[in-house]
């Protein structure tokens, strides 16, 4: 599939580049040092966190792009998307799923931060066949030759993570603005993906037709796909079901406006448009994909959910020892040695069935 024009002129550029600056410094906003701190204090959960986001979605990514034969520079742009930190998206789809907020939160700052050393390995090592492609390709065209820009990535990266330190900033003098930063970035991330579907259908109405399939399913599977393996891995490995909501959510979700950010500033024609499009289609399709799959979770969720809070409001009320006593037979099996599901340690006993 070949793009005759370019998917976004300069000015849109220049207005996305505008949008990124402000969900980023909305991220930086919703941090503070304290968040930095609990990474500190719960590192099973944060490097469970860390296997799913850069071992699970990376291998995933390219299975599809292997399996379906994709163009290599829509497998580039999978892997790439695949090798993406989480972002606040996450965070507030793990809230109203009945997750640990404070894990997700924790996995977002870890995984950004590692994505600095972890996304130009990963790349190197799943894109070179991808890229040795398109540099036969432009050679026999005589167009030049291609490599993946792993400078201009990690470049891309650090200046995607000033606007959060100025967030953070911000928040810790201007608490009032940063609540206003943190609001409006959410808002600014749906205008986002609006605004390119938009732009796309207006002048390229095309592309929807002549997009192949493999290209949907790839898009649409990669979050799907991560939400399961996500959510089965930390499952396997005995976390407690508030983490495993918050990990599935937190491996699906990659943050999307960073994967605009560094295939715009990373990556030229002709291999620039056909990766954004990829990431404006996956962009999309999880929005749509973690609103259902964070009504499953809050649904099936309620039970350990409410014995969490009860749990959480007794301590608080009686003093951090307390221990809550449950009916026989009341708690599942997941929760029956620690119905605090790891958040208080006074809640652990040793129930043999």
């Amino acid at each position: 599939m070949e793009f005759n024009t370019q998917l976004l002129y300069a000015h849109d550029q220049i207005l996305l580049a505008l949008m990124i600056f402000v969900i980023m410094l909305g991220m930086g906003a919703s941090l503070t040092i304290d968040d930095f701190k609990a990474v500190a204090r719960s590192p099973r959960g944060v490097f469970i966190g860390f296997l799913s986001q850069f071992g699970l979605m990376p291998l995933i990514a390219f299975s599809i792009a292997t399996i379906f034969n994709f163009h290599p520079a829509f497998a580039i742009s999978l892997i790439l998307i695949g090798c993406l930190p989480g972002g606040t998206t996450s965070n507030m789809f793990t809230y109203f799923a009945r997750g640990s907020v404070a894990l997700s939160i924790s996995m977002t700052i870890a995984s950004t931060l590692l994505a600095l050393i972890m996304m130009p390995i990963l790349l190197g090592f799943y894109t070179s066949g991808f890229t040795a492609q398109i540099n036969a390709e432009m050679q026999a065209s005589g167009t030049g030759t291609f490599v993946i820009p792993t400078g201009n990535i990690v470049s891309s990266l650090v200046l995607v993570l000033i606007p959060v330190l100025l967030g953070m900033i911000i928040r810790r003098k201007w608490p009032d603005w940063a609540k206003t930063a943190e609001d409006t970035a959410g808002f600014v991330g749906i205008i986002v993906i609006l605004y390119l579907v938009f732009t796309a259908f207006t002048r390229h109405g095309s592309l929807f037709m002549k997009t192949p399939v493999e290209v949907y399913i790839g898009a649409l599977g990669l979050g799907l796909i991560g939400f399961f393996f996500g959510y089965w891995f930390s499952r396997a490995v005995g976390m407690y079901p508030l983490f495993q909501r918050a990990i599935s959510l937190e491996t699906g979700i990659q943050n999307g406006p960073v994967a605009f950010a560094v295939i715009l500033l990373s990556f030229h024609e002709p291999v620039q448009s056909q990766m954004l499009w990829l990431a404006i289609l996956y962009s999309t399709f999880i929005v749509i994909t973690s609103s259902v799959i964070t009504l499953v979770f809050r649904s099936r969720g309620q039970f350990d959910w409410d014995v969490y809070k009860n749990v959480t409001i007794h301590n608080r009320l009686f003093g951090k020892d307390y221990v809550t006593s449950y009916p026989q037979g009341f708690l599942t099996k997941r929760l029956i040695n620690d119905p605090s599901q790891g958040t208080s340690p006074a809640q652990k006993r040793d129930v043999k069935e």
